[in-house]
Order: C-alpha cells, then sequence, then structure tokens
C-alpha cells in the first residue's frame, strides 16, 4: 500500500468497539443472475470516505513492503513485496475478489502489539496477490504466520465469482506469532451475514471443501482455559468472543435483520436476541427468495422499520420519527445501564459497498463494486469496475478531507445532504430516496447493454474495453454528485423555515399573481404530542383568564 494513502485513514474502529460495520453475504443460487455479493459499511466517526486504487505492477525480487496500520497510519513494519500485484478498486481486484470484514474484538489478552500484519493491511496486501477466495484465505493466514498479527478478533468476508466464506481470526497475544482462525464456506443457496460479533460456532472437522482452519484452533483455547469440551462441540465464539448484551442487541440484531427481510421464521430468534435462549441464530440461512443487487443496496439502509426494534416508534424519534441517536449508544441513568438500537444503517458511515462477482461474465467486467459514501441511508450506490484504471475525482483520496469540506468530494455532498434530512427526516427521507430509486435503477437497467458494449470491445482489445468501463464508472460517479448537490439544494429551498414548500409536476407553486405561494406547515403526529403534554401539559394547557 502507498503510504499516502494508509495515512490519510484515521481509526475506523477498536477492540473496544463493538457497534461498527455490517457485512451481508448472499451465495450465487441464491441471487437472481447468479452473482456472489457481499456488502460492507465502514463505519467511523473519524474515516474520510474515499475509494482506493492500486495499480497493477511488478518488483524487483528482494523489494520490501511497508506495512501502515490502516485504522491510525502507524508504521508497522516491513514485508516482502510480490513481485506481481493486482489492479486493486477499493475493496475488489481485477480477478473478482472482494474481501470485507467487522471487527468483534474478543479476548483483550490474545492481542499482539509486536505483530505487522493488521486487519485493514490483511485485505489490501491480499487483494494485491491473491484471485480466488481460497487463496486469499491461505495468503492472510501465511502473513499474520510470517510476520504476526496486530489487531483484535475479525470477521472476514472473503468472496469471489464463486464462492463465499467468512473467516474468523484472533492473535494469540504478545510475542506469539500467527492467529487462531477458522473459515466456513456459505452454500451457495444461502445468505449469511456478521456485523462485530464472532458468528461461527461449531464447525465441520473432516471438511476441507467447506471448512479450513488452524490446526490448534482447538488446542489453543483449552491450553488458556476457555474450553474444555470434545472437539467435535467446540464453539469459536464462546470460546474466543463470549457473548454478552451488546453483542446481542447491537450486533447479533443487525444479521437478525437480514434474516427477518429474507427468511418467513426469524421470529424464532426474538428470545435469544432477548437473552432469554442461549441458542445462537444459524450462521447462514436459505432465503424466501432469490436476492438481487438491489436488494442489497435498500438493506444497507434498514433501521429495523415495522420490527420490535424499529427505533423510529419511541419518544427517542423525536417528532419526524427519525432513527438516529447521535448521543453514545450506551448511557447510564440513576444507576441503570440503558442501549439505543443500533441498525444497518448509521450516520458515521463513512463508506459504504454492495460487491458484485458474476462467473458468467469475464473478469474485466464482472466485478463490479456499487460504491457509495456516508450513511447509506443517504448515499447513491454507483457501478465501479474493478479492472478500472482510475478512480472519479469526487471519490479520490485527497479531494477534501476529514476537517476540510469540498464541493467536489462526493462524501461532504453527502454529509451535507444527510445532516439537512437528520432534522426532518420523516418528510426529506422520501426525496432522497425517490431520486436514490431512480438513480439506482438506470443504472441497473443499463448495466446489460453497457456489458455488451464492453464484451465487443474486449474481444479485440482489453485495454479499450478497460477504458471505456473506466470512463463510464467516472462519468455515473460525477452524474451522481451533481444529482445529489441539486437535491441538496431543493431540501434548502422546499422545507425552509419548518414548512414545506408546495410543488406541482416537481416544481415549486406560485401564487395567480406570480407570487410566493403559501407553503404547507404539517402539523406535528398526535403520538408526538401526547408525549409532550404528559411532559409538560398543565403548563401548556389553556385556560380560561380571570
Amino acid at each position: 500500500m502507498r503510504k499516502r494513502i494508509i495515512i490519510s485513514l484515521f481509526a475506523v474502529f477498536t477492540a473496544a468497539s463493538s457497534w461498527a460495520c455490517t457485512n451481508l453475504l448472499v451465495g450465487k443460487s441464491a441471487s437472481i443472475d447468479g452473482s456472489t455479493i457481499v456488502t460492507y459499511s465502514a463505519d467511523s466517526y473519524a474515516l474520510y470516505g474515499e475509494l482506493y486504487h492500486w495499480p497493477a505492477a511488478t518488483y524487483p525480487s528482494g523489494t520490501l513492503h511497508d506495512v501502515y496500520e490502516w485504522d491510525t497510519g502507524k508504521y508497522l513494519g516491513q514485508i516482502s513485496q510480490a513481485t506481481q500485484t493486482c489492479n486493486v478498486t477499493g475493496n475488489m481486484n481485477e480477478h473478482q475478489l472482494c474481501i470485507a470484514e467487522t471487527t468483534f474484538g474478543g479476548r483483550s489478552e490474545l492481542a499482539d502489539t509486536t505483530g505487522i500484519m493488521d486487519y485493514g493491511s490483511l485485505i489490501y496486501i491480499t487483494l494485491q496477490r491473491a484471485k480466488t477466495a481460497r487463496e486469499a484465505i491461505n495468503i492472510m493466514t501465511q502473513l499474520v504466520e510470517t510476520y504476526g498479527y496486530y489487531s483484535g478478533g475479525e470477521s472476514f468476508s472473503i468472496v469471489d465469482k464463486n464462492e463465499v466464506w467468512i473467516m474468523e481470526m484472533i492473535g494469540k497475544g504478545v510475542g506469539n506469532k500467527g492467529a487462531v482462525w477458522v473459515a466456513v464456506r456459505i452454500p451457495d443457496d444461502c445468505i449469511a451475514a456478521h456485523a462485530n460479533q464472532s458468528r461461527i460456532h461449531q464447525f465441520p472437522l473432516n471438511d476441507k471443501e467447506h471448512c479450513l482452519y488452524s490446526k490448534d484452533v482447538i488446542s489453543f483455547a483449552k491450553e488458556k482455559g476457555y474450553y474444555q469440551g470434545a472437539d467435535k462441540d467446540f464453539s469459536f465464539s464462546q470460546a474466543y468472543n463470549p457473548l454478552d448484551w451488546g453483542g446481542l442487541r447491537y450486533c447479533e440484531a443487525r444479521v437478525w435483520s437480514f434474516y427477518n427481510r429474507y427468511t418467513d421464521n426469524a421470529g424464532q430468534w426474538l428470545p435469544y436476541l432477548l437473552g432469554e435462549d442461549p441458542m445462537p441464530m444459524p450462521l447462514f440461512v436459505k432465503p424466501n427468495r432469490k436476492l438481487g443487487v438491489k436488494d442489497l443496496m435498500d438493506m444497507m439502509r434498514d433501521h429495523y422499520e415495522g420490527t420490535v426494534f424499529d427505533p423510529t416508534q419511541d419518544w427517542g424519534a423525536g417528532p419526524f420519527h427519525s432513527p438516529y441517536r447521535f448521543n453514545p449508544l450506551t448511557f447510564e441513568v440513576d444507576g441503570v445501564k440503558y442501549g439505543f438500537e443500533r441498525p444497518i444503517a448509521t450516520q458515521q458511515t463513512a463508506f459504504t459497498f454492495v460487491g458484485q462477482l458474476r462467473s458468467t461474465l469475464p473478469d474485466a467486467i464482472g466485478g463490479v463494486l456499487w460504491f457509495g459514501v456516508d450513511d447509506a441511508r443517504f448515499t447513491v450506490y454507483t457501478p465501479m469496475y474493478a479492472s478500472m484504471t482510475e478512480v472519479p475525482e469526487c471519490y479520490r483520496v485527497g479531494n477534501g478531507d476529514f476537517t476540510h469540506f469540498s464541493w467536489t468530494s462526493a462524501f461532504w455532498i453527502h454529509n451535507w445532504v444527510a445532516n439537512l434530512a437528520y432534522s426532518r427526516y420523516n418528510q426529506m427521507v422520501h426525496d432522497a430516496q425517490a431520486l436514490q430509486d431512480q438513480l439506482e435503477n438506470g443504472y441497473l437497467t443499463a448495466q446489460a447493454e453497457l456489458e455488451q458494449k464492453a464484451m465487443e470491445l474486449l474481444l479485440s482489445d482489453k485495454k479499450a474495453a478497460v477504458s471505456f468501463l473506466t470512463n463510464y464508472s467516472i462519468d455515473v460517479a460525477q452524474q451522481a454528485l451533481d444529482a445529489w448537490k441539486r437535491l441538496g439544494e431543493t431540501l434548502i429551498v422546499k422545507y425552509m423555515d419548518g414548512v414545506v414548500k408546495k410543488e406541482e409536476n416537481g416544481r415549486f407553486i406560485s401564487n395567480k399573481y406570480g407570487g410566493s405561494q403559501y407553503p404547507n406547515r404539517p402539523a406535528f403526529d398526535e403520538n408526538f404530542l401526547r408525549e409532550v403534554v404528559k411532559q409538560k401539559g398543565e403548563w401548556l394547557r389553556e385556560k380560561a383568564i380571570k
């Protein structure tokens, strides 16, 4: 990785922070078009949203590669550089390999502060070296075995155009190189998810087609006193990331929300989420229908709407039924600890993507990173082809940063619009959703024709095909930025001073004299007003005067 990129990144999360990031996964037989699909939200209050790019390159034998911690930019050491690296766009490479993660932290005594490979470097260095998910698992585990594992417990989504894997890894403590880990292949006809809580429990010990693991993953747990039973009953999650209340309600509940939307029996796992039943949810489930890319985009915008966890229906939602809670997730009142719900979509997202990988197409065309910045509820997922050779200006590293606003930065434009909408959520979200659907459905509709043109070019000139896809990706990113900027301008005008201007056919209405039409002044809903009366009704109540 290039030092200038890594040092621009700040803390995404720490081992103690168990409320960041979500991955959703879909096997190729569970998707509409035979794609494998993986999603990611990089959630942090201190990470700037941008699209990284490493071009393919060759290096002389013996070249060393500097490693900087992804979270902080801290220099960790050097490793041997590969003589040939792959083109990498964000979290996907030119061979249709995509890697994402969520941090579960786990047992803090297993962190190795002397290691060189942190989880972020593992992802991006592996993407520059591997072609398949199985090869990526081998490279990642060999890297930590050789150079030491610097981070806490991680769940990695490792996906290629044919296979979907979840690998969970944690270190062995200071001075002990390597890690204990297990990787499970998700069946092609299933969906899965993880969200900052280890999810692999029992796993097959003699099925290398569907499960790989370190030779000491069980013996090390016994040695440390984490487990004393039979090998066949061993649970990676229970040994290395014992469940607590936060792991249930802030992490596992997000997985449940995905299962709840696409299975018919998710209610059976509610007692588990409420701490009343120790039987965990399965690692993977069969969906009740096949999913498409747009389904995953919309799932990443989920706030538990319509479920028992729906945060838009309690007093904390305010008069505009906001799903957001900007104060710390947990709080204490009169010595009692509480916690707000933590949904999939959240305001502190830096970037998010839906990775689409297709074995039915050549690699130059098949891999698409549907990329967005900031809160998924208020982003536009644009198609970034993994073979592209340059990044759109609006996503480019160095176009603005976390402390400097830029009108040409997609991260800042989406933040601007989102922060406008947060104050009047249930009114403005409909404007945003309409534009999201218009743009994203338009890109999806255009995809087949676009890729047919790319296929025709690919037959005679691969560089021309890649250039065509690169230019298209750059164009749609700029188009989305311009449209979102116009949305922000519209929201300022439409909702100024607490009112809603009247519209007809997408235009604001003037009065019959050509002047300003008197706007609508929507009332607060009755449930909110009843809560106000409970709090201060006697003071606010109209009374007869003497």
